[in-house]
C-alpha cells in the first residue's frame, strides 16, 4: 500500500456530513426552523404527486410477488427483474455491499458522495484516490465505486470510459460499483446508463427514486447487478426491505412518462436559472438540473453568509486530496423562494465583499 493510499483512508466510524440537517442549523445559528429556506439537498423541490395509496398497501406485509422488481427493470433499462434487487433506499446497498467484494484497494473521487470511503473502510478495504479522467486504472485498484453524475462536482464519465474500467478490474477479480442516483435528471438518462450492462459480472448499479421523482422520504433504491451477487445482498438485507406504501408510490412515478417528460423539461429550465444567479455574481458553477455547484474562493464566506440569513447550503471544507473549500445550492421550490435566494444572496455577496475590502 503506498503512502497516498493511506493518506486517503478515513475514519471507518462517525457521523458522515449530509444536507437536509436543517434542525442543526437551526440551532447553530439561533434562526427558527420554519424560517430557513433549505437549498442544501439535491432533491427535486416540485415531489411525484403521489396518488392516493390503497388500504392493502398499509395492512399487508410487501408482496415481492408484486411486480415492483419488474417495473423497475423496465424504467431502467436493467436486463430483467433478476437483475433488479429493491432495498430500503441505495445507502443500505451502500452500507452493505462493500463487506460482500474480496478486501482489496478501491478507488473513490476524492471528493463525492461521502459514504462511500467510510463503508469500504469498515468492511476492511483500503481506498486509494481516483482519477475519473483517466482511462487505464492504476494496477493497485481492484474495485472502483464512482458517483456518475458526481455529487457534488457534477462530473459525468460517459458508458464506453466506465466498461473500459470494468473490463480492466474483472480481469483483476474486481468490481465497478456505479452510483446512477442523478442520471434520471438528464437527457437520454437510459442510453447514458449502464443498468443495460448488467448481466455482466463485477458490475453493479444504484438508482434512486429519490432525487429526480423527489420522494427521498419513501426510503427505497434499486441494485442492478448480477442475479448470484443480488441473492446474497438479499440474504444479508432480509425480508420486506421496501414497504408496501413505498413500492405503490414509485410504481405510479415509474408508470407516469408525461410527468418525467414534464419535469425533466422543468428541472432544465430552473437549473438554468440558479446557475445564472450565481454566474452573475462571479461565480463558476458546475451543476445537474437539481443543483448547482461551485469551489470559488468565496465559497466558505457564501457558505456562512447566506447561513446568518436563513439560507442553508451544503458545504464541502478542504479535505485530503481536496484543496478548495465548495458549495452546493439544490433548486428553490416556488417564486417566493426564488425571490428570496436571489435577495438574500446579493446581500451576502455584497457582505463578503465589503468585508474582504475593510
Amino acid at each position: 500500500m503506498t503512502d497516498r493510499t493511506q493518506q486517503c483512508q478515513p475514519a471507518a466510524s462517525g457521523p458522515i456530513a449530509h444536507g437536509g440537517n436543517l434542525h442543526e442549523a437551526a440551532t447553530r445559528y439561533g434562526i427558527p426552523y420554519a424560517q430557513w429556506l433549505d437549498l442544501s439537498t439535491g432533491i427535486n423541490p416540485h415531489g411525484y404527486p403521489v396518488p392516493p395509496l390503497p388500504a392493502d398497501a398499509w395492512r399487508r406485509l410487501p408482496d415481492e410477488g408484486d411486480g415492483f422488481a419488474e417495473r423497475a427493470a423496465r424504467y431502467y433499462g436493467a436486463p430483467d427483474a433478476a437483475h433488479v434487487l429493491p432495498v430500503a433506499g441505495s445507502q443500505a446497498a451502500i452500507r452493505t455491499l462493500p463487506a460482500l467484494l474480496p478486501r482489496a484497494t478501491v478507488g473513490i473521487a476524492p471528493l463525492t458522495y461521502g459514504e462511500y470511503a467510510p463503508a469500504f473502510a469498515r468492511a476492511g478495504h483500503q481506498i486509494a484516490p481516483l482519477d475519473a479522467q483517466s482511462d487505464a486504472l492504476p494496477a493497485t485498484l481492484t474495485h472502483v465505486a464512482i458517483v456518475s453524475p458526481d455529487n457534488p462536482t457534477a462530473t459525468r464519465i460517459d458508458a464506453a470510459r466506465l466498461l473500459h474500467w470494468h473490463a480492466q478490474l474483472r480481469e483483476r477479480g474486481g468490481t465497478l460499483l456505479v452510483d446512477e442516483a442523478y442520471a434520471d435528471t438528464l437527457p437520454g438518462a437510459q442510453a447514458a446508463s449502464l443498468a443495460a450492462h448488467t448481466h455482466l459480472d463485477g458490475l453493479v448499479v444504484l438508482r434512486s427514486p429519490g432525487k429526480f421523482f423527489g420522494l427521498a422520504g419513501v426510503r427505497a433504491g434499486f441494485v442492478l447487478g448480477a442475479p448470484a451477487l443480488l441473492a446474497v445482498l438479499r440474504d444479508r438485507l432480509g425480508a420486506w426491505t421496501v414497504s408496501g406504501p413505498a413500492r405503490h408510490a414509485v410504481s405510479a412515478a415509474f408508470a407516469d412518462a408525461a410527468w418525467q417528460s414534464r419535469m425533466r423539461e422543468r428541472l432544465s429550465g430552473e437549473s438554468t436559472r440558479l446557475a445564472g444567479l450565481l454566474q452573475a455574481h462571479g461565480f463558476a458553477t458546475r451543476g445537474t438540473p437539481l443543483f448547482a455547484w461551485t469551489d470559488d474562493a468565496r465559497a466558505a464566506a457564501l457558505h456562512e453568509a447566506l447561513a446568518r440569513r436563513g439560507v442553508w447550503t451544503r458545504f464541502f471544507p478542504p479535505s485530503p486530496g481536496v484543496r478548495s473549500a465548495s458549495v452546493r445550492f439544490g433548486l428553490p421550490g416556488d417564486d417566493a423562494e426564488w425571490t428570496r435566494f436571489e435577495q438574500q444572496l446579493q446581500q451576502a455577496v455584497h457582505a463578503i465583499d465589503v468585508a474582504r475590502t475593510g
